[in-house]
């Protein structure tokens, strides 16, 4: 498939507390939320692995979505386990408790016939590990490679992530986490300090406020969408790159108007999944109500040329 896009991350059970109400044990990771919202676009596989606690229906339900799950790994153990809390600021989340268990000494393995793929998304773990996949992707044949991070691989792996960051096509990355690694406050000059470095689209997620966008063609700059039933932010960042992965595979296509309406369909994809908890309603999600919200996005933010 020459669309197939291969995202490599986490499978987890998460546990989530918001003002909004809470879940326990519910199936989440990044990998997860990716491909789920990838899926609308594109052929999807993922890799990762899951213990023995993880519920086996689960998978039953990814491969209805036509979401490959060959690449995800069943060990002996527990599955990757987080348990988060918010509050009224639904923009940070405090961490109660992470039991890394099985995915401790994950090393992922690529399936041979998902090699030719053409698009690869490498969600937040180590940038070692990020590196072998890219590496062992690239060996095979010139893939689209999106990559996404965060502050405590910015802290703890600089040197690996340094490394990796310059190899890749596309860079999601939040706000404060561009701040960090760039040591510029200003995400303008902090997203072209990361274009000089070789990459092609910097992707910088601001929650609630939005997205932009950097690329050398331009800069683009969207709200998020508008809602009255944002209940928990979880995978909301992942669920963003899925419709911007899948829509870029979708049209095999990096021109710059088909980078802008992968971040319209990104924005549009985080705000179903805020709107439940955990992957809920990624799960319940139609075609037609995504088509629908993205027309009603593009009024929202559509406005004419002034003239004098």
């Amino acid at each position: 498939m020459k669309n197939r896009i291969v995202a490599v991350g986490s499978v987890a059970k998460d546990s989530i507390e918001t003002p909004f109400g809470k879940v326990e044990n519910t199936v989440g990771g990044s990998s997860v939320y990716f491909s789920l919202a990838a899926s609308f676009f594109a052929p999807v596989a993922v890799i990762g692995v899951i213990g023995g606690d993880f519920p086996a229906g689960f998978l039953k339900k990814l491969s209805k979505r036509k979401i490959d799950v060959s690449g995800i790994e069943k060990a002996e153990g527990k599955t990757f386990l987080w348990k988060g809390r918010y509050s009224w600021d639904l923009n940070t989340a405090e961490t109660l408790d992470t039991q890394l268990n099985v995915f401790q000494n994950f090393s992922p393995k690529i399936p041979a016939p998902l090699l030719s793929s053409k698009f690869l998304f490498l969600a937040n773990i180590d940038p070692v590990l990020q590196m072998k996949v890219l590496n062992r992707m690239r060996k095979n044949n010139g893939c689209f490679v999106a990559g996404d991070t965060m502050n405590y691989w910015i802290e703890n792996r600089r040197k690996a992530l340094e490394r990796i960051i310059p190899k890749l096509d596309a860079l999601m990355i939040n706000e404060m986490e561009i701040r960090e690694f760039t040591s510029q406050y200003n995400v303008i000059k902090a997203a072209k300090s990361i274009l000089s470095k070789g990459v092609k689209i910097v992707v910088v997620k601001k929650g609630e406020y939005g997205v932009s966008c950097f690329t050398k063609a331009g800069m683009f700059f969207l709200p998020a969408f508008p809602l009255e039933d944002a209940v928990d932010p979880t995978g909301a960042g992942d669920s963003f790159a899925g419709g911007f992965m899948g829509y870029i595979a979708k049209t095999g296509s990096v021109a710059w108007q088909s980078i802008r309406k992968a971040v319209a369909y990104g924005t549009v994809m985080s705000s179903f999944t805020v709107s439940g908890f955990g992957v809920k309603r990624l799960l319940s999600l139609r075609p037609q109500e995504l088509k629908k919200r993205y027309g009603d996005f593009v009024k929202m933010v559509h406005f004419e040329k002034f003239k004098l």
